[in-house]
């Protein structure tokens, strides 16, 4: 269980821990491990950060829309994989360091997604990861030096002559950009954007859990892209905002920390002043930042299971502190086992609850189960947790081939929102899971895939009700799931498909006539770029519609489109189906050359918006 959910409507919002929405695997194992290893950390010895162990990883990784971001390179110890089209990514019996398993997502134009985990023998891990959009917010000439503010508050200060290059340490003289971003400590996404998983390493080399009150982001570059950092001996302040909700519990001084993404843990460096709704505080490079107070921490073990003794998928779990003063507040969700382990703060009451799916978000009140327990100084098992009542439903069935037989190198795709969830089919072609409901029913899709035909069902809208559901079969046939972009520059064809290169389709209803707009994201396979922008209205499959602009790494020229280039449109399917089309035409470069480009490209990517 993984990634900690905060609500703006609380008074105490605190993370000790992190755990993620899981449809299959499970996030965070924090210190105990069920098969026979049950090693806790002593509070009073430095973490073991060298015994390494196997471990496995899988999840979803989406962008600051929710969207699925695909072709993103996920990096697990010494290994790198990319994600699919829906964000998805998996690495199997990888070694890393047990204590702080590390997955670090890359994706050109946002800040690094970074998960940590503490592995478990025999025990996968899942992450639901949100990207941050890293773009300049404003820029500061480094002789003079200056500040940065977004409208949030955040804001960076530098001195002057402050800053050099980072690659070089040489001194850096010229215009500073600037990218930042604030976490807001109560957002609902929390810990599907931060860093890391709330761990810290003190300035006594003690681990520790911590809580949020604030964090950020900040990158130095220059205008040609050069990495910048602040200088030795310089140092620059930070001022973060303090959310209302935080004003109460704030602390006069809180200590700073910033995040190791080698370590994956956070390293407590230096302290932050309360000045009005704000914490102020220097710091001496850039990276991950955080406002936070340290906890001492006992591990939580259990398990869930409906009243058939099967495990329950998916089950949002909340534990809430009843003790004044106490810090940590916890949720997330259960993993295909049912299994939750988490670490909560000693000598503090909870309230355990438990709800059906994503519905703990639309309705909070619709509880499955709910407890009481009192953590102590010594690890907690509370066993299984029998869920019984109406909001519990079993989902089985299979899917076939084009050619009616078992698809066994495959998987089931269940869209709830904007939520995916993968289950992997079995040698009959087979699915099998329970989860909770949000009452009585959820209305959900299903989605088939082969992954050896390279074809999926059509999407199969279903209401999921309590008690068993058995689904229709599923027929992975008929719909290929391959994207590319294929065009060519004055006859030289360049050619990308996913996920070896990620697509991104963007919508803008802002101008008139809307417009669409494609993107190549940028390549693991090589070098080259491409993305072109077209009118959306009236779109439909036999449209057409009007090129407004084509851009491409091969042509190092400003171009313009003086004869119309027509798009037509072969395919437009709802959205998470495909857009496709082709166009040819000839682009005229800037004066005084003026020279032609003869262009065409056919593509084809999965629908976003």
């Amino acid at each position: 269980m993984s990634n900690f959910f905060t609500k703006k409507s609380m008074l105490i919002i605190a993370v000790i821990t992190i755990f993620s929405i899981t449809s299959c695997q499970k996030e965070i194992n924090e210190n105990i491990d069920n098969n026979n290893d049950t090693s806790v950390v002593d509070p009073s010895l430095p973490p073991d950060l060298t015994t390494r162990i196997n471990s496995s990883v899988s999840g979803f990784v989406t962008n600051e829309n929710d969207a699925a971001v695909n072709g993103a390179v996920v990096r697990f110890g010494n290994t790198s994989t990319t994600t699919d089209k829906y964000g998805y990514f998996e690495f199997n019996d990888i070694n890393v360091i047990k204590a702080t398993a590390v997955v670090t997502v890359e994706k050109s134009g946002y800040f690094n997604g970074i998960k940590t985990y503490q592995a478990e023998t025999g025990k996968a891990s899942f992450f639901r990861i949100k990207l941050i959009p890293k773009t300049t917010s404003g820029s500061i000439n480094a002789l003079s030096g200056g500040n940065v503010t977004l409208s949030n508050g955040l804001s960076v200060f530098l001195p002057s002559t402050a800053v050099v290059y980072a690659a070089t340490n040489a001194p850096y003289s010229g215009t500073i950009n600037v990218a930042a971003f604030w976490i807001n400590p109560t957002a609902n996404d929390l810990t599907e954007i931060m860093p890391g998983d709330l761990r810290g390493i003190d300035k006594n080399g003690l681990l520790k859990g911590l809580t949020t009150y604030g964090m950020c982001a900040i990158e130095l570059t220059s205008p040609a892209g050069e990495l910048l950092q602040i200088a030795p001996n310089k140092k620059a302040t930070l001022t973060f905002p303090l959310p209302s909700a935080l004003m109460a519990t704030a602390p006069t001084t809180i200590p700073l920390w910033y995040f190791d993404e080698n370590k994956g843990l956070w390293i407590e460096d230096g302290t932050a002043t309360k000045v009005g709704s704000t914490y102020v505080g220097d710091v001496s490079h850039f990276s991950f930042w955080n406002c936070d107070l340290p906890n001492a921490i006992v591990p939580l073990t259990f398990n869930v299971i409906d009243s058939a003794g099967n495990p329950v998928a998916n089950a949002h779990v909340e534990i809430r502190p009843l003790t004044p003063s106490s810090w940590s507040h916890i949720g997330g969700y259960t993993d295909a086992t049912g299994h939750v382990a988490v670490f909560v703060t000693p000598n503090t009451l909870y309230s355990l609850e438990i709800y059906g799916s994503t519905c703990y978000y639309w309705n909070s009140t619709q509880q499955g189960y709910s407890q009481q327990f009192t953590a102590t100084t010594t690890p907690i098992n509370l066993g299984n947790i029998v869920i019984t009542g109406p909001a519990t439903a079993n989902v089985s069935g299979t899917v076939t081939d084009c050619n009616g037989l078992p698809v066994t190198n495959g998987y089931l795709v269940m869209q709830n929102g904007y939520y995916n969830y993968r289950y992997t089919l079995d040698n009959l072609g087979q699915y099998n899971f329970s989860t909770m409901l949000c009452s009585g029913s959820t209305s959900v899709s299903f989605i088939a895939e082969d992954a050896t035909s390279a074809q999926q069902s059509t999407p199969l809208p279903y209401t999921i009700n309590s008690g068993n559901n058995s689904i229709q079969n599923l027929q992975a046939c008929g719909i290929s799931i391959n994207q590319y972009i294929n065009y060519s520059v004055d006859g030289t064809t360049y050619s990308m498909t996913a996920p070896a290169d990620s697509f991104l389709m963007y919508v803008n209803p802002q101008v008139a006539p809307s417009t669409i707009s494609i993107y190549n994201m940028g390549r693991t396979s090589g070098s080259g770029s491409v993305n072109y922008t077209f009118t959306s209205n009236g779109i439909g499959v036999g449209s057409t519609q009007v090129l407004n602009n084509f851009y491409t790494s091969q042509i190092q020229d400003t171009t313009t489109i003086n004869s119309p280039i027509n798009v037509n449109i072969t395919e437009y399917g709802a959205i998470g189906q495909f857009i496709a089309g082709n166009f040819a035409g000839t682009l005229t470069g800037s004066a005084p050359g003026l020279i032609q480009y003869t262009i065409t490209c056919n593509f084809r990517i999965r629908r976003s918006q």
